[in-house]
């Protein structure tokens, strides 16, 4: 355990990226610490998945060698699972906070061209919903144990998962770095934020053709196709069907369309005009 714990506090110290992503994703968490449980959990994945195979050998008289070969593939794929789980909460929260970032950014410029002060601002845009307003709350909460406003600012732009609202929060910080007037700098940037997001919808559009014309294919025409073919073939050499048989076709053809699925989700942009 005691070698754990210091290979855990080796791991943390060398990777200098690590403390940054457990702070986007927000794990309130030091990175040895973060590191010694993702090391733990691999090694519990890897013990029940061990037995398990055991059970399964001793059953079906299959050779030993699966034993360690299962926990050893079980401990490396569950500690780069688990290690990677930053990166995946942080995706996350940047989709969510893109989708509302248009609307969190002209609801400050109305404010700023009302001649609303812009801390009074931020408290306002901290009462609404969604990830962002999480973010601004964050810098209120900053800003009332006595943060000055800049600083505040300058930790959430470093800190914050969504490159959109980063290119936000750093016009804010120049504006109050420089003295300059921010309400037209915050439109400059909102007007380029939406014609990105357009850019992405029409990009969009083209994978989408792209991805329909292989479902079309491998989901639609060469399952009929080949089923039929099967069919026919199999009554001229007199082949016997089971049932099984084409459950198994069924399976496979329901896993084609799921995989179909998640990658036209996976590749939605997070758009919200």
């Amino acid at each position: 355990m005691d070698l754990i714990s210091a290979w855990s506090a080796t791991y943390a110290h060398n990777d200098s990226n690590l403390k940054l992503q457990l702070r986007r994703a927000h794990i309130r968490e030091l990175p040895s610490k973060f590191v010694r449980k993702a090391v733990f959990s691999a090694i519990y994945l890897s013990a029940a998945l061990s037995f398990v195979t055991f059970l399964f050998v001793q059953r079906f008289r299959a050779p030993l060698l699966f034993i360690p070969a299962v926990g050893l593939l079980s401990f490396v794929f569950g500690l780069l699972f688990l290690m990677n789980t930053p990166t995946g909460i942080i995706r996350k929260r940047e989709r969510e906070t893109d989708e509302e970032i248009l609307f969190v950014g002209r609801y400050i410029l109305v404010k700023l061209e009302s001649g609303e002060p812009l801390y009074n601002t931020l408290i306002d845009a901290a009462k609404m919903k969604g990830a962002s307003a999480k973010y601004i709350k964050e810098i209120v909460d900053d800003i009332s144990t006595g943060k000055p406003l800049e600083k505040a600012i300058e930790d959430a732009w470093e800190f914050n998962s969504s490159e959109k609202f980063r290119r936000i929060l750093f016009q804010i910080l120049s504006a109050l770095k420089t003295g300059t007037e921010l309400a037209p700098v915050l439109k400059s940037t909102l007007r380029s934020l939406t014609y990105q997001q357009i850019l992405e919808v029409k990009e969009y559009g083209k994978k989408l053709n792209t991805y329909m014309m292989f479902y079309l294919i491998l989901a639609c025409i060469l399952p009929s196709l080949g089923v039929t073919m099967l069919v026919v073939f199999s009554s001229f050499i007199r082949l016997d069907l089971q049932q099984s048989s084409l459950f198994v076709i069924i399976f496979f053809l329901a896993l084609v369309q799921a995989a179909f699925i998640l990658v036209i989700k996976a590749s939605r942009p997070a758009v919200n005009l």
